[in-house]
Protein backbone atom coordinates (compact mmCIF):
# COMPACT_ATOMS: atom_id res chain seq x y z
CA UNK A 1 0.00 0.00 0.00
CA UNK A 2 1.04 3.35 -0.56
CA UNK A 3 3.19 5.62 2.26
CA UNK A 4 1.35 6.79 5.01
CA UNK A 5 0.69 10.85 5.25
CA UNK A 6 2.96 12.94 6.74
CA UNK A 7 1.62 15.28 10.14
CA UNK A 8 0.29 18.49 9.05
CA UNK A 9 -1.76 21.13 9.85
CA UNK A 10 -6.05 20.66 8.93
CA UNK A 11 -6.14 22.59 5.19
CA UNK A 12 -8.98 25.25 4.58
CA UNK A 13 -11.67 23.93 2.84
CA UNK A 14 -11.52 25.89 0.30
CA UNK A 15 -7.56 25.45 -0.53
CA UNK A 16 -6.94 29.29 0.29
CA UNK A 17 -3.03 30.32 0.92
CA UNK A 18 -1.91 32.77 3.44
CA UNK A 19 -1.41 36.32 1.45
CA UNK A 20 2.31 35.65 2.57
CA UNK A 21 2.26 32.68 0.29
CA UNK A 22 1.03 34.58 -2.53
CA UNK A 23 3.44 37.99 -2.10
CA UNK A 24 5.46 38.09 -5.02
CA UNK A 25 4.36 34.71 -6.83
CA UNK A 26 3.95 36.41 -10.03
CA UNK A 27 7.89 36.93 -10.31
CA UNK A 28 8.73 33.41 -9.16
CA UNK A 29 9.19 30.45 -11.23
CA UNK A 30 5.49 28.61 -11.80
CA UNK A 31 5.68 24.87 -11.99
CA UNK A 32 2.29 21.87 -12.38
CA UNK A 33 2.34 18.41 -11.57
CA UNK A 34 -0.28 16.21 -12.27
CA UNK A 35 -0.33 12.89 -10.62
CA UNK A 36 -1.99 10.28 -12.47
CA UNK A 37 -2.16 7.09 -9.81
CA UNK A 38 -3.33 4.18 -11.88
CA UNK A 39 -0.97 0.91 -13.02
CA UNK A 40 -1.74 -2.09 -14.62
CA UNK A 41 0.31 -4.28 -11.94
CA UNK A 42 1.74 -2.70 -8.72
CA UNK A 43 5.51 -3.37 -8.33
CA UNK A 44 6.60 -4.93 -5.43
CA UNK A 45 9.54 -2.23 -4.30
CA UNK A 46 6.97 0.73 -5.29
CA UNK A 47 5.00 2.52 -2.13
CA UNK A 48 3.73 5.39 -4.67
CA UNK A 49 0.56 6.36 -4.29
CA UNK A 50 -0.68 4.13 -7.27
CA UNK A 51 -3.95 2.01 -7.75
CA UNK A 52 -4.32 -0.73 -10.16
CA UNK A 53 -8.29 -0.68 -12.05
CA UNK A 54 -9.58 -3.59 -10.52
CA UNK A 55 -9.57 -1.94 -7.09
CA UNK A 56 -11.08 1.02 -7.96
CA UNK A 57 -14.99 1.96 -8.52
CA UNK A 58 -16.00 4.55 -11.37
CA UNK A 59 -15.57 7.75 -9.53
CA UNK A 60 -12.04 6.44 -8.75
CA UNK A 61 -11.02 5.42 -12.29
CA UNK A 62 -10.13 7.11 -15.15
CA UNK A 63 -13.01 9.15 -16.03
CA UNK A 64 -14.19 10.28 -12.62
CA UNK A 65 -10.43 11.16 -12.43
CA UNK A 66 -10.21 13.31 -15.51
CA UNK A 67 -13.04 15.07 -14.57
CA UNK A 68 -11.33 15.29 -10.85
CA UNK A 69 -8.19 17.19 -11.83
CA UNK A 70 -9.74 19.35 -14.24
CA UNK A 71 -12.09 20.40 -11.42
CA UNK A 72 -8.58 21.40 -8.98
CA UNK A 73 -6.88 23.31 -11.75
CA UNK A 74 -10.02 25.47 -11.55
CA UNK A 75 -9.42 25.36 -7.98
CA UNK A 76 -5.93 26.30 -8.34
CA UNK A 77 -6.70 29.06 -10.56
CA UNK A 78 -9.00 30.69 -8.20
CA UNK A 79 -6.78 30.08 -5.24
CA UNK A 80 -3.90 31.93 -6.73
CA UNK A 81 -5.56 34.62 -7.89
CA UNK A 82 -5.21 37.72 -7.98
CA UNK A 83 -1.97 38.40 -9.39
CA UNK A 84 -1.29 34.70 -9.80
CA UNK A 85 1.72 33.06 -11.26
CA UNK A 86 3.40 33.90 -13.78
CA UNK A 87 3.08 31.54 -17.11
CA UNK A 88 3.58 27.94 -16.13
CA UNK A 89 7.80 27.07 -16.77
CA UNK A 90 7.45 23.01 -16.78
CA UNK A 91 4.95 20.63 -16.38
CA UNK A 92 5.27 17.18 -15.53
CA UNK A 93 2.89 13.79 -15.48
CA UNK A 94 3.79 11.04 -13.38
CA UNK A 95 2.53 8.17 -11.73
CA UNK A 96 1.49 5.21 -12.11
CA UNK A 97 1.82 4.90 -15.19
CA UNK A 98 0.29 8.20 -16.92
CA UNK A 99 0.49 6.58 -20.29
CA UNK A 100 -2.28 3.92 -19.79
CA UNK A 101 -4.57 7.18 -20.38
CA UNK A 102 -4.94 8.01 -23.76
CA UNK A 103 -2.51 10.79 -25.01
CA UNK A 104 -5.26 13.11 -25.76
CA UNK A 105 -6.61 12.48 -22.46
CA UNK A 106 -3.48 13.70 -20.99
CA UNK A 107 -2.94 16.71 -23.44
CA UNK A 108 -6.41 17.63 -22.29
CA UNK A 109 -4.65 18.26 -18.96
CA UNK A 110 -1.52 19.98 -20.38
CA UNK A 111 -4.02 22.00 -22.06
CA UNK A 112 -6.54 23.15 -19.12
CA UNK A 113 -2.99 24.24 -17.78
CA UNK A 114 -2.05 26.41 -20.78
CA UNK A 115 -5.66 28.13 -20.79
CA UNK A 116 -5.43 28.77 -16.68
CA UNK A 117 -2.22 30.29 -16.39
CA UNK A 118 -0.37 29.91 -20.36
CA UNK A 119 2.86 28.10 -21.03
CA UNK A 120 6.33 29.96 -20.49
CA UNK A 121 7.92 30.15 -24.39
CA UNK A 122 10.41 26.83 -24.37
CA UNK A 123 8.13 25.35 -21.15
CA UNK A 124 9.19 21.59 -20.59
CA UNK A 125 6.48 19.12 -20.51
CA UNK A 126 6.98 15.79 -19.62
CA UNK A 127 5.30 12.76 -19.17
CA UNK A 128 6.56 9.41 -17.53
CA UNK A 129 5.76 6.00 -19.82
CA UNK A 130 6.07 2.70 -19.30
CA UNK A 131 8.46 1.62 -22.05
CA UNK A 132 5.27 -1.27 -23.31
CA UNK A 133 2.98 1.89 -23.54
CA UNK A 134 4.59 3.52 -26.54
CA UNK A 135 4.39 3.03 -29.94
CA UNK A 136 4.72 5.58 -33.09
CA UNK A 137 1.29 6.58 -32.99
CA UNK A 138 1.09 7.26 -29.03
CA UNK A 139 4.49 8.95 -29.59
CA UNK A 140 3.06 11.09 -32.08
CA UNK A 141 -0.07 11.63 -30.30
CA UNK A 142 1.89 12.61 -27.02
CA UNK A 143 4.09 15.64 -29.58
CA UNK A 144 0.83 16.68 -31.02
CA UNK A 145 -0.64 16.97 -27.53
CA UNK A 146 2.35 19.75 -26.92
CA UNK A 147 4.71 17.42 -24.68
CA UNK A 148 8.23 17.86 -25.53
CA UNK A 149 10.12 15.33 -23.34
CA UNK A 150 9.35 11.28 -22.16
CA UNK A 151 11.13 9.86 -18.95
CA UNK A 152 10.82 6.23 -20.11
CA UNK A 153 10.92 3.53 -17.03
CA UNK A 154 13.30 1.48 -17.99
CA UNK A 155 14.95 0.10 -14.50
CA UNK A 156 17.33 -2.68 -15.95
CA UNK A 157 18.07 -4.23 -18.54
CA UNK A 158 18.47 -7.84 -17.26
CA UNK A 159 15.67 -9.85 -17.17
CA UNK A 160 16.30 -11.26 -13.37
CA UNK A 161 16.20 -8.24 -12.36
CA UNK A 162 13.32 -7.01 -13.82
CA UNK A 163 11.28 -9.82 -12.64
CA UNK A 164 12.69 -9.09 -8.81
CA UNK A 165 11.15 -5.40 -9.14
CA UNK A 166 7.47 -6.66 -10.82
CA UNK A 167 8.12 -5.28 -14.16
CA UNK A 168 6.33 -6.79 -16.68
CA UNK A 169 8.37 -5.01 -19.46
CA UNK A 170 10.11 -6.61 -22.04
CA UNK A 171 13.60 -5.28 -21.74
CA UNK A 172 14.20 -5.67 -25.90
CA UNK A 173 10.96 -3.22 -26.33
CA UNK A 174 13.18 -0.43 -24.78
CA UNK A 175 14.75 0.70 -28.10
CA UNK A 176 12.16 0.44 -29.74
CA UNK A 177 9.78 2.87 -27.51
CA UNK A 178 13.26 5.33 -27.52
CA UNK A 179 13.62 5.28 -31.26
CA UNK A 180 9.44 5.91 -31.59
CA UNK A 181 9.63 9.16 -28.92
CA UNK A 182 12.82 10.14 -30.78
CA UNK A 183 10.89 9.82 -34.75
CA UNK A 184 8.22 11.96 -32.63
CA UNK A 185 10.79 14.99 -32.28
CA UNK A 186 10.47 14.17 -28.23
CA UNK A 187 13.37 13.88 -25.75
CA UNK A 188 13.89 11.06 -23.86
CA UNK A 189 15.04 10.29 -20.19
CA UNK A 190 15.52 6.88 -18.98
CA UNK A 191 15.28 5.94 -15.14
CA UNK A 192 16.99 3.01 -13.87
CA UNK A 193 17.05 1.47 -10.24
CA UNK A 194 20.23 -0.29 -8.83
CA UNK A 195 20.64 -2.60 -5.97
CA UNK A 196 17.92 -4.91 -6.42
CA UNK A 197 18.30 -8.42 -5.15
CA UNK A 198 20.49 -10.43 -6.81
CA UNK A 199 21.48 -7.86 -9.45
CA UNK A 200 25.31 -8.15 -9.76
CA UNK A 201 27.82 -5.31 -10.63
CA UNK A 202 28.12 -7.01 -14.20
CA UNK A 203 24.17 -7.05 -14.15
CA UNK A 204 24.46 -3.50 -13.82
CA UNK A 205 26.89 -2.40 -15.87
CA UNK A 206 24.91 -4.33 -18.49
CA UNK A 207 21.88 -2.35 -17.79
CA UNK A 208 23.96 1.01 -17.51
CA UNK A 209 25.88 0.08 -21.32
CA UNK A 210 22.33 -0.76 -22.43
CA UNK A 211 21.00 2.96 -21.59
CA UNK A 212 23.81 4.67 -23.00
CA UNK A 213 23.94 2.34 -26.37
CA UNK A 214 20.19 4.51 -26.96
CA UNK A 215 21.90 8.03 -26.50
CA UNK A 216 18.75 9.29 -24.45
CA UNK A 217 18.95 13.24 -23.90
CA UNK A 218 19.06 12.01 -19.96
CA UNK A 219 19.63 9.78 -17.62
CA UNK A 220 18.03 8.62 -14.07
CA UNK A 221 19.87 6.43 -11.55
CA UNK A 222 18.25 6.07 -7.79
CA UNK A 223 19.77 2.86 -5.67
CA UNK A 224 16.22 1.00 -4.63
CA UNK A 225 14.81 1.88 -1.49
CA UNK A 226 12.98 -1.17 0.70
CA UNK A 227 9.96 0.92 1.70
CA UNK A 228 8.43 -0.63 4.62
CA UNK A 229 4.66 -1.73 3.60
CA UNK A 230 5.66 -2.57 0.12
CA UNK A 231 6.02 -6.23 -0.76
CA UNK A 232 9.42 -6.16 -0.90
CA UNK A 233 9.96 -5.04 2.09
CA UNK A 234 8.08 -8.62 3.50
CA UNK A 235 9.80 -10.66 1.10
CA UNK A 236 12.89 -9.25 2.81
CA UNK A 237 11.66 -9.51 6.39
CA UNK A 238 10.62 -12.32 5.55
CA UNK A 239 14.22 -13.82 4.44
CA UNK A 240 13.40 -14.36 1.06
CA UNK A 241 15.50 -12.08 -0.73
CA UNK A 242 18.23 -10.01 0.58
CA UNK A 243 18.09 -6.59 1.46
CA UNK A 244 20.24 -4.02 -0.43
CA UNK A 245 23.77 -3.29 1.02
CA UNK A 246 25.34 0.07 1.71
CA UNK A 247 28.93 -0.67 0.07
CA UNK A 248 27.22 -2.96 -2.85
CA UNK A 249 25.09 0.30 -3.87
CA UNK A 250 28.02 2.61 -3.26
CA UNK A 251 30.00 0.64 -5.88
CA UNK A 252 27.35 0.63 -8.42
CA UNK A 253 26.67 4.35 -7.88
CA UNK A 254 30.41 4.65 -9.00
CA UNK A 255 29.96 2.60 -11.89
CA UNK A 256 27.28 4.70 -12.93
CA UNK A 257 29.50 7.28 -12.69
CA UNK A 258 32.49 6.20 -14.56
CA UNK A 259 30.19 4.54 -17.14
CA UNK A 260 28.13 8.09 -17.83
CA UNK A 261 30.75 10.44 -17.63
CA UNK A 262 32.69 8.29 -20.01
CA UNK A 263 30.07 8.56 -22.92
CA UNK A 264 29.90 12.38 -21.98
CA UNK A 265 27.11 12.21 -20.02
CA UNK A 266 27.29 15.23 -16.95
CA UNK A 267 26.03 14.91 -13.50
CA UNK A 268 23.66 17.56 -11.99
CA UNK A 269 22.27 16.18 -9.60
CA UNK A 270 23.55 13.41 -7.29
CA UNK A 271 20.91 10.72 -9.69
CA UNK A 272 20.81 12.59 -12.38
CA UNK A 273 23.08 12.73 -15.40
CA UNK A 274 22.37 14.87 -18.68
CA UNK A 275 23.77 14.75 -21.99
CA UNK A 276 23.71 18.38 -22.44
CA UNK A 277 23.00 21.05 -19.57
CA UNK A 278 19.77 21.98 -21.95
CA UNK A 279 18.50 18.32 -21.18
CA UNK A 280 18.54 18.35 -17.41
CA UNK A 281 14.96 17.93 -16.50
CA UNK A 282 14.15 21.80 -15.53
CA UNK A 283 10.99 19.98 -13.37
CA UNK A 284 13.29 18.18 -10.92
CA UNK A 285 16.00 21.22 -10.64
CA UNK A 286 12.25 23.70 -9.55
CA UNK A 287 11.58 21.26 -6.71
CA UNK A 288 15.44 21.14 -5.65
CA UNK A 289 15.30 25.10 -6.10
CA UNK A 290 12.74 25.39 -4.09
CA UNK A 291 10.28 26.61 -6.69
CA UNK A 292 6.33 26.87 -6.47
CA UNK A 293 4.35 24.15 -7.58
CA UNK A 294 0.86 22.73 -7.57
CA UNK A 295 -0.06 19.47 -7.48
CA UNK A 296 -2.95 18.03 -9.37
CA UNK A 297 -4.01 14.56 -8.16
CA UNK A 298 -4.23 11.99 -5.54
CA UNK A 299 -1.86 12.24 -3.04
CA UNK A 300 0.10 14.84 -5.25
CA UNK A 301 2.21 17.79 -3.04
CA UNK A 302 2.00 20.97 -3.98
CA UNK A 303 4.38 24.13 -2.35
CA UNK A 304 3.58 28.13 -2.64
CA UNK A 305 5.72 30.64 -0.81
CA UNK A 306 6.84 28.70 2.24
CA UNK A 307 3.52 26.36 2.15
CA UNK A 308 3.49 22.88 1.43
CA UNK A 309 0.12 20.87 1.63
CA UNK A 310 -0.50 17.04 -0.07
CA UNK A 311 -3.88 15.94 -1.09
CA UNK A 312 -6.21 13.17 0.00
CA UNK A 313 -4.55 9.96 -1.40
CA UNK A 314 -7.36 7.43 -2.62
CA UNK A 315 -9.20 8.21 -6.01
CA UNK A 316 -12.80 8.05 -5.14
CA UNK A 317 -12.05 10.31 -1.96
CA UNK A 318 -10.25 13.12 -4.10
CA UNK A 319 -12.75 12.94 -6.62
CA UNK A 320 -15.77 13.23 -4.32
CA UNK A 321 -14.02 16.06 -2.69
CA UNK A 322 -13.97 18.22 -5.65
CA UNK A 323 -17.49 17.12 -6.63
CA UNK A 324 -18.36 19.07 -3.62
CA UNK A 325 -16.70 22.15 -4.30
CA UNK A 326 -14.13 21.07 -1.26
CA UNK A 327 -10.23 21.33 -1.60
CA UNK A 328 -9.13 17.92 -2.10
CA UNK A 329 -6.00 18.76 0.20
CA UNK A 330 -5.97 16.49 3.30
CA UNK A 331 -2.91 18.87 5.37
CA UNK A 332 -0.58 21.39 5.14
CA UNK A 333 1.99 23.40 6.76
CA UNK A 334 4.10 26.49 6.86
CA UNK A 335 7.74 26.15 6.75
CA UNK A 336 9.53 28.70 9.60
CA UNK A 337 12.94 30.27 8.17
CA UNK A 338 14.69 27.48 9.81
CA UNK A 339 12.90 24.84 8.34
CA UNK A 340 13.61 26.77 4.44
CA UNK A 341 17.23 27.63 5.31
CA UNK A 342 17.84 23.73 6.12
CA UNK A 343 15.86 22.67 2.78
CA UNK A 344 18.09 24.72 1.04
CA UNK A 345 21.32 23.29 2.36
CA UNK A 346 19.94 19.97 1.83
CA UNK A 347 19.00 20.04 -1.19
CA UNK A 348 21.16 22.42 -3.23
CA UNK A 349 24.18 20.35 -2.20
CA UNK A 350 23.14 17.48 -4.18
CA UNK A 351 23.72 19.77 -6.93
CA UNK A 352 26.43 19.38 -9.45
CA UNK A 353 26.45 23.91 -9.71
CA UNK A 354 26.69 23.74 -6.02
CA UNK A 355 25.32 25.63 -3.62
CA UNK A 356 27.11 29.04 -3.04
CA UNK A 357 28.94 29.10 0.20
CA UNK A 358 27.63 32.73 1.04
CA UNK A 359 24.00 30.92 1.15
CA UNK A 360 25.73 29.30 4.59
CA UNK A 361 25.46 30.76 7.82
CA UNK A 362 28.98 31.44 9.50
CA UNK A 363 29.14 28.01 10.98
CA UNK A 364 28.56 26.52 7.64
CA UNK A 365 31.06 28.52 5.92
CA UNK A 366 33.67 27.39 8.56
CA UNK A 367 32.52 23.79 8.06
CA UNK A 368 33.74 24.15 4.05
CA UNK A 369 37.14 24.17 4.19
CA UNK A 370 37.24 20.50 6.54
CA UNK A 371 35.20 19.07 3.91
CA UNK A 372 37.40 20.05 1.46
CA UNK A 373 40.34 18.49 3.52
CA UNK A 374 38.28 15.68 3.80
CA UNK A 375 37.98 15.00 -0.02
CA UNK A 376 34.03 15.41 0.21
CA UNK A 377 33.99 19.01 -1.65
CA UNK A 378 35.73 20.30 -4.82
CA UNK A 379 38.36 22.56 -3.38
CA UNK A 380 38.66 25.02 -6.84
CA UNK A 381 34.73 25.11 -6.60
CA UNK A 382 34.95 26.03 -3.13
CA UNK A 383 37.13 28.64 -3.72
CA UNK A 384 35.01 30.15 -6.58
CA UNK A 385 32.30 29.93 -3.92
CA UNK A 386 30.48 27.17 -4.28
CA UNK A 387 30.24 23.76 -2.30
CA UNK A 388 30.14 21.40 -4.62
CA UNK A 389 30.44 17.32 -4.02
CA UNK A 390 33.05 15.15 -5.24
CA UNK A 391 32.56 11.76 -6.39
CA UNK A 392 33.38 10.43 -2.65
CA UNK A 393 31.14 13.30 -1.04
CA UNK A 394 27.94 12.36 -3.30
CA UNK A 395 28.43 8.86 -1.63
CA UNK A 396 28.85 10.69 1.43
CA UNK A 397 25.99 13.55 0.99
CA UNK A 398 24.35 13.33 4.44
CA UNK A 399 27.42 13.93 6.38
CA UNK A 400 28.37 16.84 4.27
CA UNK A 401 24.83 18.04 4.35
CA UNK A 402 25.26 17.46 8.70
CA UNK A 403 28.45 19.07 8.60
CA UNK A 404 27.02 22.16 7.23
CA UNK A 405 24.10 22.77 9.19
CA UNK A 406 25.64 22.22 12.48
Amino acid sequence: MPSSFPPGDPAPPDGSLPASALQGMPQRPFSVYLHVPFCRVRCGYCDFNTYTLPELDDAGAPQGYLAAAHAEIELAAQVLRPGGPPPVSTVFVGGGTPTLLPATELGSLVAAVRDRWGLAAGAEVTTEANPDTITPAVAEQLARAGFTRVSVGMQSSVPHVLRTLDRTHDPAGVAGAVGALRDAGLQVSLDLIYGTPGESLADWRASLDAAVSLRPDHVSAYALVVEPGTRLHGQVRRGEVPAPEDDDEADKYEVAAEVLGGAGYGWYEISNWASDPQHRCRHNLAYWQGADWWGVGPGAHSHVGGVRWWNVKHPRAYADRLGQGVSPAHAREVLTAGERYDERVLLGVRLGDGLPVEDLRPAGRRAVAGLVADGLLEGRAAVGGHAVLTLRGRLLADTVVHRLLV
